[in-house]
């Protein structure tokens, strides 16, 4: 194996990414009772949840409550999804100081996960961006459907780095490398990685944002490690996946993933044990067994 980074950081998600899908909605003091559960567990970058219309995605109507009733500590990066300038004048309004914003790299996904075509999406996002940037946020650029689509197939690399070079253009902080269908291989994410960081300044930091649907999440990660990823996004439980994608599966468990840096030697600061709890906790309310592996082991064979 190649050296790994000493030291990553994961993003947990499962506010966001990790509910929107669910047929079962969580109050505000529901979620601010999760992120105080992460905080305690060491999570230092959570997001909070998305700036969308409720039409389309009802779970996320209470965004901007818990952003404006969630204690902040100074230590946790909280961030939130935007995709469009209304969701980003809403985000402004609630003071929240990190960002995502993405496009997708097939034509197919962006139609349907945001009804326009990839021309038109770098067109809007460049000016968000700007407006985001303008307003003293800090940007994430993500990069949808970046491994694969489950409309399309492959998708060409060069689209992807086409992408990262606009976002690198304009001054983003990081660029986010999503395998939204989870059809990426251990191959795929390194070859990618490398690909963009080549074709990109040494400004932005390059994540990664993976999903288990086809088993290799975990391999994924690791693959993103030997590439030098430093960070990382995961759903506590195995939550998550796009409400636009066929048979989309959730991400992987942050549990899980603080679990396999832990044995290689590659700190996270945060313990897997809390968060298996919390999985539990999250199995309670959905009412369903959640993919988590380290949430279900018996004690003896993971070291409790």
């Amino acid at each position: 194996m190649n050296e790994l980074p000493t030291r990553i950081t994961i993003e947990d998600e499962t506010l966001r990414d990790g509910l929107q899908s669910e047929k079962t909605i969580l109050s505000v003091d529901e979620k601010i009772e999760f992120v105080k559960g992460m905080e305690a567990s060491g999570v230092r970058r959570i997001q909070v949840g998305s700036f969308v219309h409720p039409k389309w995605v009802p779970q996320m109507a209470n965004t901007d409550e818990v952003f404006k009733n969630l204690p902040r500590n100074p230590d946790v990066l909280y961030t939130a999804l935007v995709l469009n300038e209304k969701g980003l004048e809403r985000a402004i309004a609630c003071n929240v100081g990190h960002l995502s914003i993405s496009v997708s790299a097939s034509e197919s996904h962006s139609k349907k996960n945001m009804n326009k075509s990839i021309a038109d999406a770098k067109r809007d996002i460049e000016g968000m961006i700007k407006a985001a940037r303008a307003a003293g946020i800090k940007v994430r650029a993500g990069i949808q459907s970046a491994f694969g689509c489950a409309y399309e197939g492959a998708i060409s690399q060069d689209v992807v780095c086409e992408i990262a070079q606009l976002y690198d253009g304009l001054g983003v902080d990081e660029i986010n490398l999503a395998d939204s269908a989870g059809m990426g291989n251990p191959k795929s994410i390194y070859d990618l990685v490398m690909r963009v960081r080549k074709t990109i300044s040494k400004g932005p930091t390059i994540s990664l944002h993976l999903h288990d649907t086809r088993g290799l999440g975990l391999a994924n990660m690791v693959a993103g490690l030997e590439a030098g990823v430093t960070v990382y996004d995961a759903c506590v439980g195995g939550l998550g996946g796009c409400p636009f994608i066929p048979g989309a599966a959730g991400n992987i468990a942050t549990e899980d993933a603080v679990h396999a840096a832990q044995e290689m030697g590659v700190e996270t600061g945060i313990d897997w044990n809390g968060l298996a709890g919390l999985a539990l906790k999250m199995e309670e309310k959905l009412g369903r067994r959640l993919p988590s592996v380290m949430a279900h082991l018996p004690a003896a064979s993971c070291g409790k």
